[in-house]
C-alpha cells in the first residue's frame, strides 16, 4: 500500500520532536529568549516611537 503524504503541521512537529531530542529544552527557551529582545528592538527601530503610542492608544480604545 502507499504512504500517505505528510501534512505541513505533521512534518514541522516531527522536525521539532528531533529538534527537542537533539538540543534539549535549553534550546528553545535560549532561541526563544533571543527572539523576543531581538524582534522588539527590530521593530523599535523600523517604526519608532510613535509607532508604539499609536498601538498603545487604539489597544486602549478598545
Amino acid at each position: 500500500m502507499a504512504e500517505r503524504k505528510m501534512s505541513r503541521s505533521e512534518a514541522g512537529r516531527k522536525g521539532g520532536q528531533t529538534t527537542l531530542k537533539k538540543y534539549g529544552k535549553e534550546f528553545y527557551q535560549q532561541i526563544g529568549r533571543k527572539g523576543g529582545r531581538k524582534g522588539g528592538q527590530t521593530t523599535k527601530e523600523r517604526y519608532g516611537t510613535k509607532f508604539f503610542q499609536e498601538i498603545g492608544r487604539k489597544g486602549g480604545l478598545k
